[in-house]
């Protein structure tokens, strides 16, 4: 059986959180400008001065790409035009880094001061490299794509032929190596149902009330052998898992989040224990939409979540935000958050312990400090 399987999981891990005092997270930055907007669809610390968030700039009826970068561990952000919005960015060390677009992907050698697009593909959603010329590209319509010389052209990889059914309704989400040589990537097949209006929970809530969530088709790729050939799994389950985190010693993460209804899960996270393909969920809560995930380099884990407005889980109005940490992956403890953060969705970045980072896609950047 592949290791995985069962939609992630682990057993005890044995990580511990260390810090002086009880840790809060403080809003360091809040793009507020009159009449303008700053969306963030990723946000990433390639070393401990180093930060970069990718989004776009909202002003009246027009967007225009943009970047925030502070080059002083986050003491000033400044905001920076790009030539397209970024939705998902990938650091290999504090210079070196990609950017995906819905247009393409770029990249830089100057901490994101300065993008070079290198590729005209549609439809990536995340790119992972495992030095600076072996990398893969996965996204919609069955894209799962590998470059051996940086980004420049890239190939299909074949094992994803083997998933039938329409490219349309097959995607790949996450994407994580342990080492070089062992790596995952995870997705999902999922038509469209016919009771499925294509309409939001808040504009139809009765209809929302009634539908609950079925089972779709998850699809998992592994490699031991840096790439060059992919064992696929799949599986029928609940929910899509759109991310995924290991740490070096094959401990990971995944999120997997569920098109819940009223009165349903919209999200759970499981743990992964590589070497064992044990798994286990490890938090779910009815009230909270978790978004994003992290472990920390010394031990620890991190949810970046929303709370649900009442018990419509997905509201268009920014709910606040919650971050809850675990030392086991087995007690979860609700953490100290600027009363100010709202969001629709958050996200993770760790540079070091000393730069644990959370940005929300209304603009709000906030950082994990010590309360004293």
């Amino acid at each position: 059986m592949m290791r995985g399987i069962g939609i992630l999981a682990a057993a005890a891990l044995g990580l511990t959180w260390c810090a002086s005092a009880a840790p809060k997270w403080q809003l360091e930055y809040f793009y507020d400008q009159d009449k303008s907007e700053f969306t963030l669809n990723d946000l990433k610390f390639p070393s401990a001065r180093t930060g970069i968030a990718v989004g776009f700039l909202s002003e009246e009826r027009r967007t225009r790409p943009a970047a925030l970068v502070t080059n002083n561990g986050g003491r000033q952000w400044e905001v920076e035009r790009l030539k397209e919005p970024g939705l998902s960015l990938f650091f290999l060390n504090d210079s070196l880094g990609w950017m995906v677009t819905p247009r393409g992907i770029w990249r830089t050698e100057e901490a994101g001061r300065g993008w070079k697009k290198i590729s005209s593909l549609r439809d990536i959603l995340r790119v992972y490299f495992v030095d600076p010329r072996h990398g893969w590209a996965v996204g919609l319509r069955k894209s799962m794509l590998e470059t051996t010389d940086g980004g420049a052209t890239w190939r299909k990889v074949e094992a994803v032929s083997q998933f039938k059914g329409n490219p349309d309704y097959i995607a790949f989400a996450g994407i994580a190596f342990v080492n070089p040589q062992v790596g995952m990537v995870t997705g999902w097949y999922r038509p469209p149902r016919r009771s499925d209006r294509g309409l939001p929970d808040w504009i139809d809530p009765e209809a929302a009330r009634s539908r609950r969530e079925v089972p779709g088709t998850a699809i998992f790729l592994e490699t031991r052998d840096g790439g060059k050939t992919w064992t696929s799994e799949s599986a029928s389950t609940f929910g899509r898992v759109t991310r995924i985190q290991f740490l070096p010693n094959g401990v990971g993460l995944g999120l997997v989040e569920l098109m819940g209804s009223l009165d349903e899960f919209s999200s759970e996270v499981h743990a992964i224990n590589w070497r064992t393909g044990k798994s286990e969920r490890v938090f779910r809560d009815r009230n909270l939409v978790v978004t994003d995930i992290a472990l920390l380099p010394s031990g620890g884990a991190l949810l970046a979540a929303i709370e649900s407005a009442g018990r419509l889980k997905r509201s268009p109005i920014p709910g606040k935000l919650r971050v809850l940490h675990s030392p086991d992956l087995k007690t979860w403890t609700r953490m100290e958050v600027d009363y100010r953060a709202t969001g629709l969705r958050a996200t993770l970045a760790v540079g070091d312990e000393r730069q644990v980072w959370i940005g929300t896609d209304t603009g709000m950047l906030l950082k994990l400090v010590n309360s004293q």
